[in-house]
């Protein structure tokens, strides 16, 4: 039941990239509305996601799954209404504030609910979920893009989401565990307040740079997001010392090895969330693709990603640690393999769909298994924060892949070659996620 509704708030984070082409059709979005329209959602759902976790322990999980699905089912309704991008762009917002309030209570309720090797088996199948989604959603925006049901186009993305998540409002009450011991936990609203300053002061100019031909404010913004980063670092140790519970607490960030893979996943969600954006741009607006067959040219690599995601466990366990950066190397050798493919501005041939499945099966070696390795040693004690930092590091690595390899793909005019020189910095970038990752995995 936690799981599909993950799933859906994943899914919301990547479904809407297929479906680009025809919202900037119909909705005459400009290209910077049109990244706002993505990131505004990961925004959102990344900045609050702590926040979140402490309203589940405060008010119980449950509560707060279902009043998190009950937000994000309205705002999914409304996006599907949406009358123009700035509407839309609000609308993705508000989903994205639902996505906080139900996601963190899914590790939650997993930690405290499973133990052992059932535990091993769940969080696993949370990993998979989590990255094989963003693939997913790719494949099954293109089909509802495609199907037009009833002349919805790309409203049904938004839509779908509706009766399924009146469904899971009706069955979950009967389902999810009764409340356990609720905690009195204190806000960090001064840390939300910096952290959320800090984050816009870093997306917006990059954003919006390109189309304003990077004027003085975006620079300045810039600079302050390095200062603003520095200012929440610095609140957190204020209100530590304060006595408060700050967003990234120093008893969370000492769990074994979570800060290393938090930074590795972000770093990896970066690259994977700039490629999906940028490739659903090129496959339709540049070489004319449907949105059926944009998305389906992701089925190889979702179902690679998927098959070395449940089967990783049955590599021996001494070679579970050196099997995480090997499968970030491989991802890299095969994005920029396939960068190079596509510097001439060709399409999707066998060769490139079978690099293109390779790299899947090099992020599914390594993305589940830091992730389940990882969270596997975090105490019960907290879950939650400890849910609340890994997913906001992936989301905030989305919205700044965005930002910058969209930016990078859109300042080259999306011409032929954008995209083979957008995924040739990708792969140089998922270098780093690998030297980051070989620390974090012994």
């Amino acid at each position: 039941m936690v799981l599909l509704g993950q799933f859906m708030a994943v899914l919301d984070a990547s479904i809407v990239n297929v479906a680009i082409p025809a919202i900037r059709a119909s909705l005459d979005a400009t290209g910077s509305a049109l990244q706002l329209i993505v990131s505004g959602y990961v925004i959102a759902y990344a900045v609050l996601l702590v926040t979140g976790a402490r309203l589940g322990d405060r008010f119980g999980q449950r509560a707060m799954f279902l009043t998190g699905l009950a937000v994000f089912t309205a705002a999914s309704l409304a996006c599907g209404l949406a009358w123009n991008a700035v509407a839309l762009i609000v609308f993705r917002f508000l989903q994205g504030v639902g996505a906080a309030a139900m996601v963190p209570q899914v590790l939650s309720l997993i930690q405290r609910t499973f133990t052992g090797t059932t535990r091993a088996r769940a969080l696993s199948a949370f990993a998979v979920v989590i990255s094989g989604a963003m693939v997913i959603g790719q494949i099954v925006g293109g089909i509802i893009v495609d199907l037009d049901l009833g002349g919805s186009g790309w409203r049904g993305v938004f839509l779908v989401n509706v009766p399924i998540g009146l469904a899971l409002l009706a069955v979950a009450p009967g389902v999810l565990p009764a409340p356990v011991t609720r905690v009195d936990r204190a806000l960090d609203l001064a840390g939300l307040a910096a952290l959320t300053l800090a984050v816009l002061l870093l997306v917006v100019p990059l954003v919006l740079g390109h189309e304003m031909e990077w004027p003085v404010w975006t620079w300045i913004a810039l600079t302050g997001a390095a200062i603003g980063f520095a200012g929440f670092a610095a609140v957190e140790r204020w209100v530590h010392r304060r006595g408060g519970e700050p967003l990234f607490a120093d008893r969370v960030l000492r769990a074994p090895g979570l800060v290393l893979t938090a930074a590795t996943l972000n770093v990896v969600m970066c690259t994977f969330g700039g490629w999906l954006f940028v490739t659903a741009i090129h496959l339709q607006s540049t070489l004319g693709y449907s949105a059926l067959h944009a998305g389906l040219l992701f089925l190889p690599n979702g179902l690679a990603f998927a098959v070395a995601s449940l089967n990783w466990e049955r590599v021996p366990a001494r070679f579970h640690a050196a099997m995480i950066p090997t499968g970030l190397i491989l991802a890299s050798a095969t994005m920029v393999t396939l960068g190079l493919l596509l510097l001439d501005g060709r399409g999707m041939g066998p060769l490139e769909m079978v690099v293109f499945t390779i790299m899947g099966a090099g992020f599914g070696l390594s993305f589940s298994p830091l992730m389940t390795r990882t969270l596997a040693r975090v105490p019960v004690t907290v879950a939650a924060d400890a849910s609340g930092i890994i997913t906001t590091s992936t989301q905030l690595g989305i919205v700044v892949g965005i930002a910058t390899f969209g930016t990078l793909f859109l300042s080259l005019d999306s011409g032929a070659g954008a995209l083979g020189v957008t995924a040739v910095a990708e792969g140089v970038t998922l270098l780093i996620a690998a030297v980051l990752a070989g620390r974090a995995a012994r």
